[in-house]
Parts: structure tokens; C-alpha cells; sequence
């Protein structure tokens, strides 16, 4: 049996994630409501696997995670997460974190990823680890226009620079009906509302090195 440390500050998840790994291979020996409790109960229990959740008081689970790595302690590491912020996904990367499981239907993912990381695998979603290199290609900074076909791009870049629908359409060789049925799409892959918002996001990240 694999001894497990969980720490999280909400009383429901641990309790949820104790239910769900009873009968497995493995065990929870330790639990911690925060950050520094973890770090505490880490040395003190020397449990096999570490499952942090993400956001918790004092520490969070990166902070957790690096302080580990910087002592040189590479047990294997599960973070858990309702959402994962930029800084926080690259953190968690380049501290050489094990898995990552979302909280919406964890339960059935976690239990897996702690079987990979109990035989020496590693467990994070492929568009997790797509971000992270995007992120680290563009120095940490996340690309707002990342959603966008190469197409869609070229017509933001368009906007940002000013042209109009009938000057983007001759510059792209396609009608000013065509550029408009675009521009809708890229309105609802960003979440925005108008030319004017993506003016000022295009207009930015060409401002990029």
C-alpha cells in the first residue's frame, strides 16, 4: 500500500478524496488544512505520494511543491484544481510536478494519475502541458490570441492596426461578407463583445517582443 499525504483546506474534498481511494493501494496516513501544515506533515509522516490542492492558506500548492524541490525532495506530487491561473500552471512545470487533476470529475482521474505516478509516470492533461510551453516560449505571458486560426489571427492583427472590413478583404483576397462571418467567430473564441475590444488586444500583443 502507497502511504498518501492530502492536504486541502476544504473539509468536504478531503473527505471525498478519502472516500475515494479506501480499498485502493492507497492509504491517506496524513492530512494538513494549509500550506505550512503540509510542509509540517511531510516530514513528519514521510508519506509515499503528496496530493496538495492548489489554492490553500499560508501556502499554496505550488509554494508547497517548489519549497520541496529546493530541498531536493522528489517524491511525486499531485495537484489538485477547479482552475489553474498562468503563473500557477508554469510554477507547478518547472517545479517538475507529477500530475494535475481537475476537481470536475476527479474522481475518477485522480485515482488514475496516482497509479502513474506510483509506477514512475507522470499525469497532466496534454493541453495543460500545451499551455505550459506557450507559456514558457512567451516568456510566462499567455497569448490572448491563442484560440484563433492562423487566419482568424491575421484578420485580428488587421484590426489592430486599424483597416477596415473592405481594406482587410483586399488585403486577404476574400469578400467583406467573408471578413465579417470571421470576425463574428473570433468575437465568441475571445469572449468579446466588438471591434473595439479586439482592436485593443491585437493592437497589444503586436506591441510584444
Amino acid at each position: 500500500m502507497a502511504s498518501v499525504l492530502l492536504a486541502d483546506d476544504h473539509p468536504f474534498m478531503r473527505a471525498g478524496v478519502e472516500a475515494v481511494l479506501r480499498g485502493t493501494q492507497f492509504h491517506v496516513v496524513a492530512m494538513a488544512n494549509d500550506g505550512d501544515e503540509a510542509m509540517i506533515a511531510v516530514s513528519r509522516h514521510d508519506p509515499e505520494i503528496c496530493i496538495f490542492d492548489i489554492r490553500m492558506p499560508r501556502r499554496s500548492g505550488v509554494e508547497v511543491l517548489q519549497a520541496m524541490r529546493e530541498k531536493g525532495d522528489t517524491r511525486p506530487v499531485v495537484l489538485l484544481t477547479a482552475a489553474l491561473e498562468d503563473h500557477a500552471l508554469l510554477g507547478a512545470v518547472r517545479a517538475g510536478v507529477n500530475a494535475i487533476v481537475l476537481k470536475d470529475g476527479a474522481e475518477d482521474a485522480l485515482l488514475t494519475a496516482l497509479e502513474k505516478v506510483a509506477a514512475g509516470q507522470k499525469s497532466i492533461p496534454e493541453e495543460l502541458l500545451q499551455r505550459a510551453l506557450d507559456l514558457s516560449l512567451t516568456g510566462g505571458k499567455s497569448d490572448p490570441l491563442a484560440p484563433l486560426a492562423p487566419r482568424e489571427r491575421q484578420i485580428a492583427s488587421h484590426v489592430g492596426r486599424g483597416l477596415r472590413n473592405r481594406e482587410i478583404a483586399e488585403a486577404l483576397a476574400m469578400s467583406e461578407g467573408t471578413v465579417k462571418v470571421y470576425l463574428h467567430t473570433i468575437y465568441q473564441k475571445l469572449g468579446i463583445k466588438n471591434r473595439t475590444e479586439l482592436a485593443l488586444i491585437a493592437h497589444e500583443q503586436e506591441k510584444r517582443p
